[in-house]
């Protein structure tokens, strides 16, 4: 009879228990092999327990930068609990403590970490009270870009290979993928990125002020213009000039800033002398430039000076992987902001993770912060999502015709089971894509469909 079993709970119980902890539970070896975590990592890295039990100790610490100051190595080299403070990958503050558990001759056997997302103080030492030397790792990935999608690692890296480049670079994408966060990432990670970042939303700006707002004027330049006034150009000045939505910049407006481009000089408007530009320049659209190129909707000389390097964000519906960990971000940066922490049903879970997303990212951060708002109560269920969700999720089409909420809510299970066991095969791909375990996504298919995933 093994010890669960002698308290009444057999060890499929004992793990659904702990797995519904709200504190987040890891126990690994004697020598960094991890052999459990709990459901609530998803909540901290975006990671369900699969992806993460798969991952050594040391890649989740240099690759994904899961912890700040990891407390496990100071837990093997002093063989004594130790608590740390810690902010994870998706922004969360924790407290870590580790506590070995030591054998009969004295070393370490196991070591079992509690984190939790709120701090207590204790009995148990910090390892700046034990003077222990900390690891603390350089966070790899950019600021606000928040993915697991080898899609979105793809596109990172290609910006850090831009980064320190002085050609221009076009940033392409949906609106909303989150060009405007690369941009600043790609001056972030150049020789520039004590100088100023300046963005111009070249859609927001009247075509009759462009020129001045751009390049500067100089005094009685027009009427109005009383004094000189410095452009963007010159804000910029050693830094990085980001031009958002460069597809609406006006025709007449593409050949002044052609020969800026070009030329790297500018001339403020009323001055007959030229000035030197010491920027970088980066452009976003997320029009086909190349099509309006071609269409003579925008000057293909242009186009093609700015094109030196292009970078292309896929449309957040094409990077699944990226919806969990982006979902428990904005759970937690509009919770904190907001001063309410909101927890996902399930069935919400599983819808968001369904929706196509037509807006991206920022979709996706406005839909989660209106659900903190507005939801009273401490979970966020299917009743808060706005019906503009329902109508855009083919899964939730005609709910109320199926009579009591228990048979909508079966319904809506099947359809999104069946629905993910079609595109993505297997049962691993399925729990990803729901959220949910892999055994949960395997117990269902069976359930739905009668046949186990190796028939």
């Amino acid at each position: 009879m093994t010890k669960t079993e002698h308290f009444g709970l057999d060890f499929e119980t004992f793990a659904r228990l702990i797995d519904n902890m709200h504190d987040e539970v890891f126990i690994y070896d004697n020598n960094y092999r991890m052999l459990y975590v709990n459901k609530a990592c998803e909540r901290h890295y975006g990671f369900t327990q699969e992806e993460m039990a798969g991952l050594p100790f040391w890649e989740i610490i240099e690759k994904y930068a899961a912890w700040n100051k990891p407390a496990l190595p100071a837990v093997y080299e002093h063989k004594r609990p130790i608590k740390q403070k810690q902010k994870t990958y998706l922004g969360y503050d924790v407290l870590t403590i580790a506590v070995p558990i030591l054998d009969e001759d004295g070393e370490v056997e196991y070591v079992v970490l509690n984190i939790r997302d709120d701090f207590h103080k204790g009995q148990i030492p910090t390892l700046d009270e034990l003077d222990a030397k900390q690891v603390v790792f350089e966070d790899p990935r950019p600021e606000d870009l928040i993915y697991h999608s080898s899609a979105m690692e793809n596109v990172v890296q290609s910006a850090r290979k831009v980064a320190n480049l002085s050609a221009p670079c076009l940033l392409l994408g949906e609106s909303g993928c989150g060009k405007s966060l690369l941009a600043k990432f790609i001056h972030t990670n150049s020789d520039r990125k004590e100088k100023p970042f300046v963005v111009v939303n070249c859609a927001a700006i009247p075509e009759q002020l462009f020129e001045s707002e751009l390049f500067g004027h100089v005094k009685g330049a027009f009427s109005g213009a009383t004094h000189a006034r410095g452009g963007l150009f010159a804000k910029a000045k050693g830094g990085t000039l980001f031009l958002d939505e460069i597809s609406e910049l006006p025709l007449p407006m593409q050949a002044k800033l052609l020969h800026a481009v070009q030329e790297m000089e500018y001339r403020p408007v009323g001055s007959s002398q030229t000035v030197k530009a010491d920027i970088r320049i980066l452009a976003a659209s997320n029009r086909n430039l190349s099509r309006m190129a071609s269409d003579g909707a925008f000057r293909q000389d242009l186009f093609f000076r700015l094109n030196v390097f292009d970078i292309t964000i896929p449309p957040l519906r094409e990077r699944r992987d990226d919806l969990i960990p982006l979902l428990f971000y904005f759970l937690n940066h509009y919770g904190k902001k907001h001063g309410t922490g909101k927890h996902l049903s399930p069935e919400v879970q599983s819808i968001l993770c369904q929706h196509a997303w037509p807006g991206n990212v920022r979709e996706l951060a406005h839909l989660v912060e209106r659900l903190i708002v507005t939801a009273e109560e401490e979970t966020i269920t299917i009743d808060h999502l706005p019906t503009t969700l329902y109508q855009t999720t083919p899964t939730l089409t005609d709910m109320t015709l199926f009579g009591s909420l228990d048979k909508a809510m079966t319904v809506v299970e099947r359809k999104l089971v069946l629905d993910a066991q079609t595109k993505f095969g297997s049962t691993r791909k399925v729990a990803t894509a729901l959220g949910i375990s892999q055994s949960r996504a395997s117990r269902l298919i069976r359930k739905y469909t009668g046949i186990s995933e190796s028939e």
